[in-house]
């Protein structure tokens, strides 16, 4: 029984003065809230046990929005709070118990996308151990964590390179066996002061049981002006019904 993981914290500086009052995830993305997105990606998924992992000043804001998930046809939506800014690997760590020792999906609160993971949940579902990530072509790979590819294997994935060795990024959707929990104990802080997940897909593709597929649809994350703007285009054109599952 997989669980899903929605990572919703940070203070959202690189989207000041817009979250001066209010998280990041909380702003809209055309006719909807933010973080509607990966709930509603999570759920078309057919994962519908949720944690939703929050900080700073607005927490209390996402249980009044949310309420307990039955909007999005989830069976149990659970909230924790991250204190500080220690990263992503650092959110998903918090999740642990609720995890309870079944693989997770993690998502990025911020990430919005036009198709679903059915197919790529159905895979990780048939996988015994490991991990798997989602790529997707992009324009500014330097933005992101970047794979390094030898013919269909992931070597390596660079956080952020100034030289990028690939085109594709590493998308914020993750899919992880209860090993991830380990992993993030032995993890040290960055340069940024921060648990990074790309040390946690580092230390799969050592341990050789990292796969990847190619999102499908469109992608963009909405942590900048820029992208926030793409986002809210990209769904207007899209059409929310389709962004629901509906048809």
């Amino acid at each position: 029984m997989m669980r899903g993981v929605v990572l919703a914290g940070g203070l959202g500086s690189r989207l000041f003065p817009l979250t001066k009052v209010t998280n990041k995830h909380l702003l809209p993305v055309y006719d909807r809230p933010m973080i509607y997105y990966p709930l509603q990606t999570l759920a078309n998924a057919g994962i519908d046990e949720v944690m939703l992992v929050t900080g700073g000043n607005s927490a209390g804001d996402f249980l009044r929005l949310l309420g307990n998930g039955k909007e999005f046809g989830l069976k149990r939506l659970n909230y924790t709070y991250q204190e500080g800014e220690g990263g992503i690997a650092d959110a998903l760590r918090l999740a642990e118990h609720f995890a309870d020792g079944e693989p997770v999906c993690v998502m990025l609160g911020d990430n919005i996308i036009e198709g679903n993971i059915v197919a790529a949940a159905r895979s990780f579902r048939q996988q015994e151990k490991g991990a798997k990530i989602l790529l997707k072509e992009v324009k500014d790979p330097q933005r992101f964590g970047v794979p390094v590819l030898e013919g269909q294997r992931v070597v390596k994935i660079e956080e952020k390179p100034a030289s990028p060795r690939s085109s594709y990024a590493v998308t914020g959707v993750y899919f992880y066996d209860a090993a991830v929990f380990d992993i993030i104990k032995t993890l040290k802080p960055s340069g940024r002061g921060e648990l990074e997940i790309t040390d946690v897909n580092n230390a799969y593709i050592a341990a050789g049981t990292l796969t990847w597929d190619v999102l499908q649809g469109w992608w963009t994350d909405a942590g900048t002006i820029e992208s926030l703007y793409l986002a809210n285009q990209l769904v207007s054109r899209t059409g929310a019904n389709k962004l629901d599952g509906v048809e």
